[in-house]
């Protein structure tokens, strides 16, 4: 009976398993380095969109941050100018009530009193002056405690002289009573109810 001998077709067989297995892991190498790189184009072109997309918003808020900037520069300079209007427009409706107030300062001097000096703060009045005597003071002040645009007399010093004459120097502050008032449903000023009696009263 022949033999056969199987060892040269094994040992062939065993070759071209290795070069199958080598040709599909080489395949498969290839395979997932292709993989890779097109992730990391991807990747790398997401990157990219993502770093533009940045930019531009940085861009974008530089411009909203001059845009925030001017709009206060505005708003400051149109505080700015309401505070102007505000004074100009106070200062106008004031305007007719310092000539009542001094027309109303002459009518409450009493016989014996006259002033040396009067200086105005805002809405505070400091008045100067010599007096006969410390009633004809008191008098003085009672006048301005009736009175319909002076109030709040306050007597600071009365000091009694002999160098020209007899009498008392004196120094008397008082506030001034404004016919303005301010409407707070607008924040503006309005002349308060009855202005014009007092007007007439002091025209008189």
């Amino acid at each position: 009976m022949p033999r056969i001998n199987l060892l040269p077709w094994r040992e062939d067989e065993r070759k071209e398993r290795k070069v199958a297995f080598t040709v599909a892991l080489g395949i498969a190498a290839l395979a997932a380095g292709v993989v890779t790189f097109a992730v990391y184009l991807m990747f790398g072109s997401m990157i990219d969109a993502q770093e533009t997309r940045n930019a531009m918003l940085r861009t974008e808020i530089k411009n909203l941050d001059k845009q925030i900037e001017e709009i206060n520069d505005l708003e400051t300079s149109k505080q700015r100018f309401i505070a102007r209007m505000d004074i100009i427009e106070k200062l106008q409706r004031s305007r007719p009530e310092i000539v009542h107030v001094f027309d109303e300062i002459v009518r409450t001097l009493p016989d014996g009193v006259y002033l040396t000096g009067v200086k105005q703060t805002d809405k505070k009045f400091k008045f100067e002056g010599m007096a006969q005597s410390s009633t004809r003071v008191s008098s003085f002040m009672r006048n301005i405690d009736g009175s319909e645009w002076l109030r709040n007399p306050e007597l600071e010093v009365v000091k009694t002289t002999k160098d020209k004459g007899p009498g008392s120097n004196f120094t008397l502050y008082a506030d001034q009573v404004s016919t303005v008032v301010q409407d707070e449903s607008t924040g503006k000023g309005k002349v308060r109810p009855g202005a014009k009696v007092m007007a007439s009263r002091g025209a008189r």
